[in-house]
């Protein structure tokens, strides 16, 4: 059992934000045996959470101070967990495509200073009370949404949508609407929907946390947090992909391209990708895309007569996965009459509308539907994923094209936003 590190070149300093060192490289991960990386951290967690339980532990987090500007690696004070909580050590951190969307963003709901990051996987330091859920050594995945177990939508097979403790935009813990982070002057800092996973330990409600088996690699386990499981659950939860069908996926990023692996494996005929960028279609073709449609190249048409004439009459099934509400109105132009379904995946920007024609909708007999976390629930279903990519089924080792050390987290913001990656794993330990 061993971890093997390989050094590679140096990435290019975006003009826009260089990092203090010019020197700065990229760890490329290979891990052998996960397993032998989580015995150590669970062994260090053993001997350390007898000593911390119930008091602050004071640890570094990478703090965003003002929108925009670049993340900076301080210490911090993490408070015990209150009851119905859980305090977790992070062991790798992913970056999405939404911790970039509220970095950037001015007005509220975004507030600063914030710890962000929801993509995780982490180890148990200790439990507040009324927690039996989960203790002490387990490794979890963290989750932006909640599954209390006890509402009528989390009893429901038809809602992912918890009502006891429903998502939303919100700087605190769900129960009792306070923080866990402070700096060391005593400042409050704000936790990012539910999880804040860019610190090296954090504080998450047990209802949005989901034990899994410790033999999943941890660089792929924290890829289920958020983005993947929301592409694969759109196709195979919420849209529920016949074999044979034929769908569309607007925008192949890292959400775009997780749908087309969900109906892969859900038996769709025919794929066909959507994007500005032609090389998407190459990388597309890895998750079953099978036609591509380069949104910038249509001439006098536009992307849905393109799709419609493609075929014959409109995708089965249409995926919006960029956040932009002119795409959402593509996308349903495209969808089959009579039986078709819109899928909208992308966040778009708040206050964001639609504008369909009534008469459209009631004539034409098609469905639009959104799908938050792809429609899963986290502790039933993301066992269910994971055990099909140690399976072999599910393809997640394709997604993460790049893993960085903590400290060369503003450089995951620069390969994200220069679109040079899919998805950064950020280690927190070396």
């Amino acid at each position: 059992m061993f971890l093997i590190i390989r050094k590679r070149e140096p990435l290019r300093q975006s003009p826009s934000r260089k990092s203090k060192s010019t020197s700065q490289t990229i760890y490329q991960i290979s891990i052998y045996s996960s397993r032998a990386v989580l015995n150590r951290l669970l062994t260090m967690e053993e001997k350390s959470s007898s000593k911390t339980q119930g008091k602050a532990i004071r640890c570094k987090a990478a703090v965003c101070r003002k929108p925009g500007e670049a993340l900076v690696i301080e210490e911090i004070m993490v408070a015990p967990p209150m009851p119905g909580e859980v305090r977790v050590r992070i062991i790798c951190t992913s970056l999405c495509h939404s911790d970039i969307t509220f970095w950037k963003m001015k007005d509220p709901p975004a507030i600063f200073p914030t710890i962000f990051g929801h993509e995780a996987v982490g180890v148990v330091e200790s439990v507040g009370e009324d927690v039996d859920e989960v203790s002490e050594g387990d490794v979890v995945i963290p989750t932006f949404m909640s599954v209390c177990g006890e509402c009528a939508d989390c009893i429901s097979k038809k809602s992912n949508l918890c009502s006891k403790y429903p998502f939303k935009i919100c700087p605190w813990m769900p129960r009792y609407e306070t923080s866990r982070f402070t700096d060391l002057k005593g400042q409050v800092l704000y936790h990012f929907i539910f999880v804040s996973s860019f610190s090296e330990y954090t504080v998450v409600d047990v209802c949005n946390v989901t034990k899994i088996d410790p033999a999943v690699p941890p660089n792929r386990a924290c890829l289920l947090s958020c983005g993947i499981s929301t592409g694969f659950g759109a196709a195979w939860k919420t849209a529920e992909v016949e074999k044979g069908s034929t769908v569309a996926i607007f925008g192949l990023g890292s959400i775009g391209l997780a749908v087309a692996e969900g109906a892969r494996l859900c038996g769709a005929a025919r794929i066909i990708g959507v994007d500005i960028n032609p090389n998407k279609f190459e990388f597309g073709k890895k998750f079953g895309v099978t036609d591509f449609v380069n949104a910038a190249n249509c001439g006098s048409k536009s992307v849905s007569q393109v799709i419609n004439e493609m075929s014959g009459g409109g995708a089965d099934y249409c995926f919006e996965c960029v956040g932009l509400a002119s795409l959402v109105h593509e996308a349903y132009a495209c969808c089959r009459k009579g039986w078709g379904k819109t899928i909208v995946v992308g966040v778009d920007k708040p206050g964001s509308k639609l504008s369909l024609s009534s008469f459209e909708v009631l004539h034409s007999g098609k469905k639009l539907m959104g799908s938050l976390f792809g429609g899963l629930k986290a502790k039933t279903d993301i066992p269910i994923l994971l055990a099909r990519y140690m399976n072999k089924e599910l393809q997640l080792d394709e997604f993460v094209t790049h893993e960085l050390q903590f400290e060369d987290i503003n450089k995951a913001f620069d390969l994200l936003i220069e679109g040079e990656c899919l998805r950064c794993v950020i280690w927190m330990q070396k």
